[in-house]
């Protein structure tokens, strides 16, 4: 039986992925430091390590002892808001964090390296939908540590022979996120919903995303081990929804009324933003499976038992 080590794994994007290779019969080990993850996340019939990506030695003996064919690499500082405040300590978990797994991949013969990579890369979009091709011109630190992330993957492949494929994704949305800090729009609007609160937009609305549902996302990833080899590649639905939009929606699919309330457009916002998917569809055999509308029912329907409870 395959196993792959999950970075991140406890967290909202790397327990799906974890739930989904588990289901394909792929043994899983998972390292997380749980500073935004949680262990509840995870079934019981894994591997679970707390252990923080910078400690190189702690790593070592979990390659060590798992021997894992793929390293799915989701940890990171995700905060684009942090990485402007303190660019060195977003530099450190995403930049030498990721190099301490590529020396310890490349030293334990890992068949494979996939590596959760960012639209922010691309930096303002030159046009619509960006590709792969799109020169990579990020306006935050954040941008710019994926980035350097990325050139260390692609040459650690030249210099050990380290295959690997760098999946860029769109702005994933879905279960288990969570609604505090740096967390995606939707899960704030339904948050906001759920408790009787205004939706608040910053902008005129009229900005538009490529929302991604999770589960598409983890169907990518698993695909990536078996399919994709090398290469750099958007995980998007290629499609636009304006903020305004998708807030309608929302009140909608809630049944509860709540103003919509906007404010001044935070600097630095970009204001349209869309990934062409065609590269995915063609080298992973992949291609998302649910529409906005489908994914936004599940999330929508997974917070509200979550109250409950």
């Amino acid at each position: 039986m395959k196993k792959a080590l999950i970075t991140g794994g406890a967290g909202f994007i790397g327990s799906h992925i974890a739930l989904k290779l588990l289901r394909e019969n792929i043994e899983v080990a998972v390292v997380d430091n749980l500073s935004k993850g949680n262990k509840s996340n995870l079934p019981g019939n894994l591997s679970f390590y707390n252990v923080n990506i910078l400690n190189e030695a702690e790593l070592e003996e979990i390659f060590l002892k798992e021997r894992p064919d793929y390293v799915i690499h989701q940890a990171a500082q995700v905060s684009v808001q942090s990485s402007m405040e303190d660019p060195a300590y977003d530099a450190k978990i995403n930049t030498i964090g990721t190099l301490n797994l590529l020396r310890l991949s490349a030293k334990y013969k890992v068949k494979k390296f996939i590596f959760a990579s960012t639209a922010a890369v691309y930096g303002m979009p030159l046009y619509l939908p960006i590709d792969e091709l799109h020169p990579a011109n990020p306006i935050s630190f954040y941008g710019v540590s994926k980035l350097t992330s990325e050139t260390y993957i692609q040459l650690f492949k030249k210099f050990h022979g380290l295959d690997y494929c760098i999946l860029r994704y769109g702005n994933v949305y879905g279960p288990k996120q969570n609604a505090q800090g740096e967390a995606g729009v939707i899960s704030i609007f339904i948050d906001r919903l759920l408790s009787n609160q205004p939706l608040e937009i910053y902008g005129d609305g009229k900005q538009t995303r490529d929302f991604i549902y999770v589960k598409d996302i983890a169907n990518g990833c698993y695909l990536a081990l078996l399919n994709g080899t090398n290469d750099i590649l958007n995980l998007s639905t290629e499609t636009q929804t304006s903020i305004s939009d998708l807030a309608e929606v929302l009140v909608q699919i809630s049944g509860r009324k709540a103003p919509i309330v906007y404010h001044q457009a935070k600097e630095g916002d970009i204001p349209c933003s869309c990934l062409k998917n065609q590269q995915a569809i063609e080298k992973l055999n992949w291609a998302p499976s649910y529409s906005l509308l489908e994914g936004l029912n599940e999330t929508m329907e997974y917070y509200s038992e979550k109250r409950v409870k």
